[in-house]
C-alpha cells in the first residue's frame, strides 16, 4: 500500500488537515495525530470558522433566496441545513457573513446557526476547491481496495485529508460511508457516484478533471463543480436529475430474485386488516 500522507498542522486560520489516523507499513497508528493526552483528533477539535473573514459575496439575490427557503417550512429554522448549502453555493465554505445573513432571517442567534455549521462535516470552514474528491474509507470499501485508492490519490495529488492543490482544482478528503457497499470502493466526486474504482481510475479521474474534461458518474449526473453541487443541495434544480442511471446491477439484485419467483409486497388493503399493536 502506498504510505500515506500526513496532513499538516493546522494553520491559525484553517483547521485541522485530518481526522483519522494514518498508519505505518506495519499498520501501527502514527502518534502525531494524538494531541495532549493521547486524545484522537476528530472534525470536532478543529478551529471555529474564520472570523477574520470581512468580505462576503452574499448580494441581496442571496438574501432573497434564503428568504424564499424558509418560507418553505412550517418552522422557518428548518431551513437551516439547506440555507448553509446555499452560503457555501457562494461563497465556497461557510463565512461569518453567512452565519450572520441564516441568524437573522431564521431569528436565531448567531452561535445557534455556528453551532449547527461546525457540527455538519459537509459544511466546511476554509474554501474548497473546485472538485471535492471523497473516497469512502469504511470498513468494506477500505478492505475492497478503498485504503489504496485514498492513499494512492495521497500521493498523486501531494495533498493530505481535507486539503486543497495548489491550482484550487481537487479537494481530497476520506468520507464514513457513502452508503454503497454493493459497489465497494465507492469515490464520490461532488457527491457524484463512481463505482468499484481502482488507483489507476481514481488518478485518471482527477487528472481529467485538473485539465477541464467533461466526467460523467457511474450511476448519475455529469460532475458540476462543487459550488454547484452545494446550490443542489440547498435545493435549487440544475435539471440533471435524470441524467444517468441511478439504481443498476448490485442494488438490482433482490427485485429480480422476486420476479423469478413471482414474489410480491403485501397489499396494502389486506395490511390495514392486521390488528395493530394494541389489539395483539
Amino acid at each position: 500500500m502506498s504510505e500515506l500522507i500526513e496532513p499538516q498542522a493546522p494553520a491559525p486560520n484553517g483547521h485541522a488537515g485530518g481526522d483519522i489516523a494514518a498508519e505505518d507499513p506495519a499498520g501501527r497508528l502514527t502518534s502525531h495525530e494524538y494531541g495532549p493526552q493521547g486524545h484522537f483528533t476528530t472534525h470536532f477539535d478543529e478551529p471555529s470558522l474564520d472570523y477574520a473573514v470581512s468580505d462576503t459575496k452574499i448580494t441581496e439575490t442571496t438574501l432573497e433566496e434564503m428568504r424564499l427557503m424558509a418560507a418553505r417550512y412550517p418552522q422557518s429554522r428548518s431551513a437551516l441545513l439547506p440555507m448553509l448549502h446555499l452560503v457555501q453555493s457562494v461563497e465556497g465554505r461557510v463565512t461569518p457573513a453567512g452565519i450572520e445573513a441564516c441568524a437573522e432571517i431564521l431569528g436565531l442567534s448567531a452561535a445557534d446557526v455556528s453551532g449547527v455549521a461546525t457540527f455538519y462535516t459537509m459544511y466546511k470552514r476554509r474554501p474548497v476547491g473546485e472538485y471535492q474528491v471523497g473516497i469512502c474509507t469504511t470498513a468494506l470499501c477500505a478492505i475492497m481496495g478503498g485504503d489504496e485508492v485514498y492513499a494512492t490519490l495521497q500521493d498523486h495529488l501531494g495533498i493530505g485529508n481535507d486539503e486543497t492543490t495548489e491550482d484550487g482544482k481537487i479537494t481530497l478528503e476520506h468520507v464514513e460511508c457513502n452508503a454503497a457497499c454493493d459497489f465497494a470502493p465507492v469515490m464520490m466526486i461532488n457527491w457524484e457516484f463512481f463505482d468499484n474504482t481502482t488507483p489507476e481510475r481514481a488518478i485518471e479521474l482527477v487528472d481529467q478533471l485538473r485539465s477541464g474534461a467533461e466526467v460523467r458518474s457511474t450511476r448519475g449526473a455529469r460532475v458540476c463543480t462543487w459550488k454547484e453541487a452545494e446550490r443542489v443541495l440547498a435545493g435549487f434544480p440544475d435539471g440533471r436529475a435524470d441524467e444517468g442511471p441511478t439504481a443498476v446491477g448490485p442494488s438490482l439484485l433482490g427485485l429480480r430474485i422476486a420476479q423469478q419467483h413471482d414474489w410480491t409486497a403485501p397489499d396494502p388493503e389486506h395490511m390495514r386488516d392486521r390488528p395493530g399493536e394494541e389489539e395483539r
